[in-house]
């Protein structure tokens, strides 16, 4: 497991998970299982699309998650490319 990934889930932390938080999570992610912490400029394409695959997956995960003993959280917008 990577360290550096850390819980997104209320109630680690306070409030929902920010687009910011979500996709450096999968960055890292992507950088873990790549081996590059960079793509050279012929993978760039295919590990950006991972990483935005891997933060709209999680985005789904986190906005259907049921906290026990605790309501539902409600349902994330997945990451767009850019932030928009």
């Amino acid at each position: 497991m990577c360290r550096s990934i850390k819980t997104l889930r209320p109630p680690v932390l306070p409030e929902e998970a920010t687009e910011e938080e979500i996709r450096a999570a999968a960055l890292q992610y992507v950088r873990k299982v790549s081996g590059f912490r960079a793509p050279a400029a012929h993978n760039r394409e295919v590990f950006e699309q991972a990483v935005e695959a891997i933060a709209v997956a999680t985005a789904e995960l986190l906005g259907g998650l049921e906290v026990r003993g605790g309501a539902r959280t409600p349902a994330a917008t997945p990451a767009t490319p850019g932030g928009a």
